[in-house]
């Protein structure tokens, strides 16, 4: 089933080096960024952390305070009060206004990924097999394809890819798929979830920005 990926994105806004990211054990922030999207991304993640955080925090402390003050021990008569305008107006407002200051960075985020900067210059048709990808840069009339297999251990001095941290075991291939800096593009894919996380681009199935470095 042939999968659309809409046009790309995201540029880099000072490209120096090349960049690419993978897990790290105990990992628990997501990859460095390489696009100004992802960059969004990060900063919003970071952003609603100082509303969830405290919400939790708020909740369990009156989960736990209501628990202890209203234990059938100290109120052997329950209180009969089933209405308070006053908290009924608080609990209200307050979801409210979270919810619209989460909004607003929310809808920004997603317009720009949606949003093309400029024409596409590169497209890249991604093709998934059962183990491995394929690849297909459409740059001309004579599109350069190759395929990309997970790298075996034997093999790792053919491709010089001693380095176990630089191309951990599962995760390495022996071609890597390599976008150009500072550059938009389109892409296609064929059967299968792709993603790219540096660069703000993960979905597992249908249309999606494939925002390019």
């Amino acid at each position: 089933m042939k999968l659309f990926f809409a046009s790309l994105a995201a540029v880099i806004a000072a490209p120096v080096t090349a960049l690419s990211a993978q897990p790290e054990p105990w990992q628990m922030t997501l990859q460095p960024a390489a696009t100004e999207m992802m960059s969004g991304l990060i900063w919003f993640e970071q952003y609603t952390l100082w509303f969830m955080v405290p919400i939790t925090v708020f909740v369990a402390g009156l989960l736990g305070y209501v628990c202890w003050k209203f234990r059938a021990s100290a109120n052997p008569v329950a209180s009969r009060t089933t209405h308070n305008s006053l908290i009924e107006v608080i609990w209200t407002a307050v979801p409210v206004l979270i919810l619209v200051a989460i909004a607003f960075p929310s809808f920004q985020l997603l317009n720009a990924q949606y949003t093309m900067p400029r024409e596409a210059e590169l497209t890249i048709k991604a093709t998934g097999n059962q183990w491995y990808w394929g690849y297909e840069y459409q740059v001309t009339d004579a599109p350069i394809a190759f395929d990309a297999n997970m790298l075996k251990e034997a093999d790792r001095a053919a491709f010089g890819k001693e380095d176990v941290a630089a191309y951990p075991r599962l995760l390495a291939v022996d071609n890597e798929l390599v976008v150009p800096v500072d550059t938009v593009g389109a892409g296609d894919a064929f059967a299968g979830c792709f993603g790219l996380p540096s660069l703000a681009a993960t979905r597992n199935a249908g249309a999606m920005p494939f925002p390019a470095a």
